[in-house]
């Protein structure tokens, strides 16, 4: 996204947007994780790092973001209540943060993270 002010232009990179949201989505109660593909995991282990951007698609279109998730809920929790709270958490800090319009928040639960 780019916006031009009377100082310059301001730049937020997808990568900027891909972090918050996914910090958001950790800090969410009912969530346990996001969920991505083993095959990205090992390799960014390989790589000494983390795969901030598993389970996640941020689509930045001028001042519009379309954002696609995959999690892990936590089993026993009210799932509907839980994603709801989510869309809103997420929509919140794109809203607010990033001053961005959020055209759609869509959830997938991919897994139920079972006590141990």
């Amino acid at each position: 996204m780019n916006e031009g002010t009377e100082q310059g232009l301001i730049h937020i990179s997808d990568d900027v947007v891909t972090s918050i949201v996914g910090q958001v989505v950790l800090e969410t109660p009912g969530i346990a994780g996001m969920s991505g593909s083993n095959i990205s995991d090992n390799w960014a282990k390989r790589l000494g790092g983390k795969n901030v951007k598993k389970g996640l698609s941020v689509e930045v279109k001028e001042e519009d973001v379309a954002i696609d998730l995959r999690v892990i809920v936590n089993y026993g929790c009210v799932i509907q209540e839980v994603c709801y709270m989510l869309q809103k958490n997420v929509r919140n800090a794109v809203e607010n943060m990033m001053g961005l319009s959020l055209v759609s928040v869509n959830v997938k639960v991919e897994k139920a993270a079972l006590p141990v």
